[in-house]
């Protein structure tokens, strides 16, 4: 303890960081430092007491400052925890199992390929809403949805018994981060002789969501994640510390989305993308845990790496609603009894000012969450024939521009609120009462985000009016946000494409990127559940709900949302009759019914479209970063390129690269399931890779879609064949966008099918910070133009890129010169590298983190390494039946 005098040891026996001793053994005042830096600094000062930082690591996370931000300076730390969805959690889980076959092939240990933290792993993002009305569309879309995904849960519940420390919510429960806060959350851990107060990263970017319980946590991409889950300190760069500071209260009739919403757009033009954010002030004690999440989950789409509400009375009483074990509250008493009040003056880079007051009902879109509205406005998104706002929806002609056929309660942001839940409940009980109806061409559906929801809303009496207008609970999962939205009906469909309709989808979701609720819907609309089942009820967005009636009741008289809206105090005593007590988790007779292999080693199947033995751990996979010479534009982009654009999420069609592959595997039509239900198969995520029906690229001469010119021939191909006849020829790939490239999910794809199609280098004006270090970490240099960017530059004919300056990777935002060689001459595009402290510049000097870590774990092998072989199986007779139910998190 003498090397450590921080360090102190609890009742329990367990040793703890006193933060203030740690600041001020340092010449810091604790109560100067943003909470945030405190939190990092103390799980840095732990893992200098375990000899896995340095002393002068340490000091450099205790001694930040707001001049830090921007220098180079980054801090280093462990994590507590790591949580995973099963979109981006079984690529992981697949690297990891590729990982072991790579050590025990070279002689290694292959036992030592093991979580050293924590880690969950929720199954939320594979349901379909395949049927979406009635009493059975919940057991439907579960039972469809194991029978789709019946090697994928083989291959959870193998590594559920094959990996230590890992632990698997089935299917059918919820939502990954409203699972989170109900049941994962730990705020102060307990864990191998240490008290500590929780961190946790999670892969799904909307990791944020925990900042509403005042627990730090952000998301990452699959890669970063790995490090983490195999032991590694995590880094930021010094970090921009943004306090905002909320007053007032939102007024009567307004919901926490509409202030997530107006926040989102606020925020994102104040310029906070990278910057952990802290909420204070009057107006944080106006909100509930739940309105705190809701804002707190939206810290992607605002562009924050974290979003941190205080560790308050609201959360013990939350997490005691909840069924917290008494104990647990005791530790996080005891603990919050050493913590470090705040004094006057501590230290931000920046301090905003946020008025609750002035919030107005709001939606977002047609297709980013920061393009907000008021509500008044919505019909404004629709242009084009028949765009009135008195626009009727029924007509012998069919389908209109702007009307709904998609109307989902759906998503972590507001189906964890149970103000907004009830709240829709309600608008659709008074609708009834009305004799109203939803239009038959609006598919609705309801998918809470975990059977809590459900629970509550039983014990009110208000799942029956949702039902009876068709918002039946069809799933507990993400469903129609990630893009599973199912089937439109022919007829609807049929009008679509064949008329070139503009028609909507609207959702309580956090997400409508461009083709991702689904191909058809060009205008997807964010807003409350609320306005969700108003919006249903009215089936078009050409009609300004302030004013216009939603509808007609059943003697023909007009309705309006204000005739429907809910009193606030009706919504309170409703709220005050929720029940407490622990969450508990079911586990589907589907589940417990996958057979599937055991043993430490999965055996990989030639034969498998959902599970190829990956390249990424094989020798010469990695290449160390060169000069470029000669390198070809594969893709020349605008601004606001989404993950999405880069990496699908949602269902495979049939006439896609990828469509086409899995059908000469041999996969039926109805069978090639969505992109995220592939990422275990690098073949098809790699034909996947800028597949969306959207793309614009300035060099595919006007085509929308995953299309470029193949600068040799001049032709128009898919973007992947162009890729594929660089590769042959041995050219560098590179991709040149404009701003918020990547902005979106923490989707580790986006970078592995941009690395496997040989793309060496991403010239952007500004990155997204997850796709950002997700570049780096698959060993792809990101670049950012001083001034300017493309301006100028010809794009016509053949085009040829080098650079002066990349090598040798010397220090963080080293200086590098692009000559760009087109039909017009030649241009110069001076940058910056986009790798911004050591820690990044190490991970492109060894090619990325995948070559580092086969490196790690290869140190001490005793044989040579040998190339992946076609089929790294099993020896015969180790396949048998799993029974990882110790890992598995069951009722109770």
């Amino acid at each position: 303890m003498t090397d450590f005098p921080y360090i102190r040891s609890d009742a329990d026996g367990d040793r703890y960081v006193d933060v203030a001793a740690l600041f001020a053994a340092h010449g810091q005042d604790a109560g100067q430092v943003p909470r945030t830096i405190r939190l990092l600094a103390e799980a840095a000062a732990r893992a200098c007491a375990e000899g896995r930082l340095s002393a002068a690591e340490l000091a450099t996370a205790v001694g930040w400052t707001p001049q830090a931000a921007g220098t180079g300076q980054e801090l280093r730390f462990p994590v507590g925890r790591v949580v995973l969805q099963d979109a981006s959690g079984l690529p992981l889980l697949t690297d990891l199992a590729a990982l072991r076959d790579a050590v025990r092939r070279a002689g290694g240990d292959a036992a030592q390929v093991n979580p050293a933290v924590p880690v969950t792993m929720v199954i939320d993002h594979s349901v379909t809403i395949e049927q979406n009305r009635g009493p059975g569309a919940f057991a439907h879309n579960l039972k469809r949805e194991a029978e789709v995904n019946a090697e994928r849960y083989q291959f959870a519940r193998w590594a559920a018994a094959a990996f230590d420390n890992l632990s698997i919510v089935p299917p059918g429960n919820g939502i990954i981060h409203q699972i989170h806060m109900e049941t994962l959350v730990e705020v102060v851990s307990r864990r191998d002789g240490w008290r500590f107060s929780d961190l946790v990263i999670g892969t799904d970017s909307h990791t944020t969501m925990i900042g509403g319980l005042g627990v730090l946590g952000w998301g990452t991409g699959g890669i970063e994640a790995e490090e983490a889950v195999l032991g590694g300190l995590l880094s930021l760069p010094a970090p921009e510390l943004v306090e905002v500071e909320l007053c007032g209260k939102l007024p009567p009739g307004v919901s926490a989305t509409d202030a997530a919403l107006t926040l989102t757009q606020w925020l994102r033009r104040q310029g906070v993308v990278g910057a952990l954010l802290e909420f204070h002030g009057p107006g944080v004690a106006a909100l509930g845990i739940a309105d705190r999440a809701t804002i707190a989950n939206m810290a992607p789409e605002y562009g924050a790496t974290s979003a941190l509400f205080p560790l308050d009375a609201e959360v013990l009483t939350y997490l005691e609603r909840n069924g917290a074990p008494r104990e647990h509250l005791q530790t996080i008493r005891a603990h919050l009894l050493t913590d470090v009040q705040p004094g006057e003056g501590v230290a931000y880079n920046r301090r905003l000012h946020f008025d609750l007051d002035l919030v107005i009902p709001s939606v977002a879109g047609p297709s980013r969450p920061d393009q907000r509205l008021p509500l008044a406005a919505l019909p404004s998104v629709i242009e084009g024939p028949g765009s009135p706002a008195a626009l009727p929806t029924a007509s012998d002609e069919g389908l209109r521009a702007g009307d709904i056929v998609i109307a989902a309660i759906t998503s972590c942001t507001n189906t964890a609120n149970p103000d907004a839940m009830i709240t829709a409940a309600l608008v659709a009980r008074n609708a009834l009462r009305r004799g109203m109806k939803v239009p038959a061409h609006v598919r609705t559906s309801l998918a809470p985000g975990s059977r809590r929801v459900a629970e509550y809303l039983g014990q009110l009496d208000l799942l029956a009016p949702l039902e009876a207008l068709g918002f039946a609970v069809s799933a507990f999962g993400c469903a129609t946000c990630v893009g599973n939205s199912g089937p439109l009906a022919p007829q609807i469909s049929r009008q679509i494409s064949g008329r070139g309709l503009n028609v909507a989808a609207v959702l309580s979701g956090n997400r409508n990127f461009e083709a991702r609720i689904h191909p058809l819907v060009r205008s997807n609309i964010l807003m409350s559940p609320a306005l969700v089942v108003a919006f249903a009820l009215c089936g078009t967005l050409c009609r300004d709900l302030t004013r216009d009636p939603v509808g007609t009741d059943a003697a023909g008289h007009p309705v309006l949302l204000s005739d429907l809206w809910p009193d606030e105090a009706e919504v309170r005593a409703l709220l005050g009759r929720i029940g407490s007590g622990p969450a508990h988790f079911v586990t589907p007779e589907s589940w417990t019914e996958q057979a599937g292999p055991v043993g430490p080693f999965w055996p990989w199947q030639p034969g498998s479209t959902h599970f190829i033995e990956p390249p990424f751990f094989a020798p010469g996979f990695s290449a160390q970063v060169r000069e470029l010479a000669g390198a070809r534009p594969l893709l020349v982009l605008g601004d606001g390129v989404t993950t999405d654009h880069i990496s699908p999420v949602g269902p495979i069609a049939s006439e896609s690269e990828t469509g086409r592959y899995l059908a000469a595997k041999g996969v039926a039509t109805g069978r090639l399931g969505t992109y995220a239900g592939r990422r275990g198969n690098h073949e098809a995520m790699l034909r996947g890779t800028f597949a969306n029906a959207r793309l614009r690229n300035l060099l595919a001469d006007g085509r929308d879609g995953p299309w470029t010119r193949h600068m040799t021939s001049g032709e128009i191909v898919p973007v992947t064949s162009a890729a594929a006849r660089y590769r042959r020829d041995g050219v560098a790939a590179v991709i040149l966008a404009g701003d918020g490239y990547g902005m979106g999910s923490a989707r580790d794809w986006a970078a592995k099918g941009t690395r496997l199609l040989g793309v060496r280098a991403v010239v952007a004006r500004s990155f997204e910070r997850i796709h950002r270090t997700n570049l780096i970490r698959v060993g792809v240099v990101p670049l950012r133009p001083v001034t300017g960017g493309l301006e100028g530059i010809d794009l016509t004919g053949e085009i040829e890129i080098s650079s002066t300056g990349l090598t040798p990777l010397h220090q963080p935002g080293q200086a590098v010169t692009l000559t760009i060689t087109s039909a017009a001459g030649t241009a110069t595009l001076d940058c910056v590298l986009e790798a911004r402290t050591e820690t990044e510049l190490d991970l492109l000097r060894a090619g990325g983190l995948f070559e580092r870590v086969r490196r790690d774990f290869l140190a001490n092998a005793a044989g040579p390494e040998q190339d992946v072989p076609e089929s790294a199986g099993m020896p015969p007779g180790r396949a048998a039946v799993a029974d990882p139910e110790r890992k598995i998190v069951q009722d109770g």
